[in-house]
């Protein structure tokens, strides 16, 4: 049995991937390259997500870095997030407000699993997981998951439907 080889956040955080990858407990965490309708469902949420969600005091930002513990030993990437605010940091330690996690065909479910409990748990208050062939998913939050399957995503007072694509 190989052993994986573990890094130092300071190693991680100071790497250069050709894609970004998330880093788990000193394991480095390759995500997969985005094919087209990832990447034109990703788009249309920054462009359509900024003029709801800045109005109301919220940052969006496309696959910005952030620890989702206390302790260092757990970096994420998502898709999209936002943020009350501009943090003053370059890799984000608050809890965004909304994680949103576009899928990928090589995403395995546990994975993803495991990713919302880490935002869920670190703080943040809306996870949306998009499939972006049907723009169906789910909403997460503490106390409920919603499934979408009307296009609809909802996080507080933003809504965004996504069959207006």
């Amino acid at each position: 049995m190989a052993s994986a080889h573990l890094v130092s956040v300071d190693e991680y955080l100071h790497s250069t991937f050709e894609v970004d990858a998330e880093y788990v407990e000193g394991r480095i965490v390759p995500r997969p390259i985005p094919q087209k309708d990832h990447s034109k469902v990703q788009t249309w949420l920054v462009r359509n997500l900024y003029p709801i969600a800045h109005p109301q005091g919220f940052e969006v930002w496309v696959e910005q870095r952030i620890r989702t513990k206390v302790s260092p030993d757990r970096y994420r990437i998502p898709d999209l997030c936002l943020t009350p605010g501009e943090p003053d940091e370059q890799v984000f330690t608050d809890p965004p407000f909304l994680c949103i996690e576009i899928l990928s065909p090589e995403d395995a479910a546990l994975d993803v699993r495991e990713k919302i409990r880490e935002y869920l748990n670190c703080g943040v208050a809306w996870v949306w997981i998009i499939d972006p062939s049907t723009l169906s998913g789910e909403i997460h939050s503490d106390d409920s998951i919603v499934r979408v399957t009307d296009g609809t995503f909802r996080a507080g007072d933003i809504t965004l439907d996504l069959r207006r694509m």
